[in-house]
C-alpha cells in the first residue's frame, strides 16, 4: 500500500467523520412518542454512526480534529440512548427482540456500560430462545458479535452458523448479487470484529477472499455503487494478509463531495444537506470506516515490517 492511498483513506475517512459531525442532529432519536414507537431506521441511522465512532476511537489513527469529533459523537450517541437506559427499557419491552442488545455491544466494546443491561444480556442470551431465534445465519453471527463485546457467553456453533452463510459455503463468485453482497461483508465483519480479530476467519475463507475480493472490487467500482465497495474495502482490511485496493481509493476520493459525504452511487444527492442524509449518511458512515481500518492495518504492517528489518 503506497503512501498516497493512505493519504486518501485518511482525507475520505476525515472529511466524512466531519460531515457526520455536522450532521449530528439528523442523527436524534424522536423523544416525542413512546419508546416501542420510536423508528426503526432512526435506531438504526444513530446505531451505525456508534458503529464509525466507536471504530475510530478504537483505532486510534485520526488526526486530532478528526478524533475529537468522534469523541463528541460517541458522547452523542451515548447520551441519546440515555446511557443504555433506553436500550434497557426496549429490551425489557420486547425481549425476543436482538437490535437492542446488538446496539449496546457497540458501547461495551468501548468501555460504555450499563449494569442492569449487562445483566439482561446475561440471561436473555442464556434461555432457551436464544439458540431457536430464526434470523438468517449471518444475523445470528451478529448477536453473537454483541455477546462477545458485552462478555456473555455465546451457545451457538459459530464454526456451525459460518458454514450455512453465502460465503461459508464458497459459492461461484458469479453468483455474486448485491444482496449476497451485503451478507458476504457482514459475515465478515461479524467474526472479524471489524477486523480487530483477523483469526476469526477461518483459513478457507480467507484464501477465498484472497482469490475473489479483487473481482467484486473491480465490478462494484465499475458501476460506481460506493456504498458496497466502501463496505468490500472494509473486508479487505479484515484479513490476514490485508488487500488495500490504492486505485480504488483514488476513485473513492474523487466520488467523496466537497463537504465529505460519500454519495451512494445509486441516487444523485439533493443540494439540500437535512435532504441529502435520508439516502446517503450509510455511505458516509462506511467510508469513515473503510478509511480508518486502512490507515490502521497500513500503519500496523509497516510497524512490522520495521521490527523485521
Amino acid at each position: 500500500m503506497d503512501a498516497e492511498a493512505v493519504r486518501l483513506a485518511r482525507q475520505v475517512s476525515e472529511g466524512a467523520t466531519e460531515w457526520l459531525g455536522r450532521m449530528r442532529g439528523a442523527f436524534a432519536l424522536g423523544r416525542d412518542v413512546p419508546d416501542y414507537e420510536i423508528d426503526a431506521d432512526q435506531l438504526k441511522a444513530l446505531s451505525e454512526l456508534t458503529l464509525a465512532v466507536s471504530t475510530v476511537h478504537r483505532e486510534a489513527v485520526a488526526g486530532r480534529r478528526c478524533a475529537a469529533t468522534a469523541e463528541s459523537l460517541l458522547d452523542y450517541a451515548w447520551r441519546q440512548f440515555d446511557e443504555g437506559e433506553l436500550l434497557y427499557r426496549l429490551q425489557v419491552y420486547t425481549p425476543a427482540a436482538t437490535h437492542p442488545m446488538e446496539i449496546y455491544g457497540l458501547f461495551a466494546a468501548v468501555g460504555l456500560r450499563h449494569q442492569r443491561m449487562d445483566d439482561l444480556s446475561a440471561h436473555l442470551m442464556g434461555l432457551r430462545a436464544a439458540r431457536s431465534t430464526e434470523h438468517v445465519p449471518n444475523r445470528r453471527l451478529a448477536v453473537a458479535a454483541s455477546a462477545r463485546r458485552i462478555g456473555v457467553p455465546v451457545q451457538d456453533d459459530i464454526k456451525e452458523l459460518t458454514d450455512r452463510t453465502w460465503l461459508g459455503g464458497t459459492p461461484e463468485p458469479w453468483m455474486m448479487d448485491a444482496n449476497n453482497a451485503y451478507g458476504v461483508t457482514h459475515t465478515v465483519f461479524h467474526l472479524t470484529d471489524y477486523g480487530n480479530d483477523p483469526d476469526g476467519l477461518a483459513e478457507p475463507l480467507q484464501d477465498y477472499l484472497q482469490l475473489w475480493l479483487p473481482v467484486w472490487v473491480e465490478v462494484f467500482a465499475e458501476t460506481r455503487f460506493w456504498d458496497l465497495l466502501l463496505e468490500f474495502l472494509i473486508v479487505g482490511t479484515c484479513l490476514k494478509r490485508p488487500l488495500f485496493f490504492p486505485e480504488v481509493w483514488k476513485q473513492v476520493a474523487r466520488a467523496q463531495q466537497d463537504d465529505g459525504m460519500m454519495p451512494n452511487g445509486l441516487t444523485v444527492p439533493p443540494p439540500d444537506a437535512q435532504q441529502a442524509w435520508v439516502n446517503h449518511h450509510h455511505p458516509t458512515i462506511v467510508a469513515a470506516v473503510a478509511g480508518t481500518l486502512t490507515i490502521s492495518r497500513a500503519l500496523t504492517l509497516t510497524t512490522a515490517g520495521a521490527g523485521r528489518a
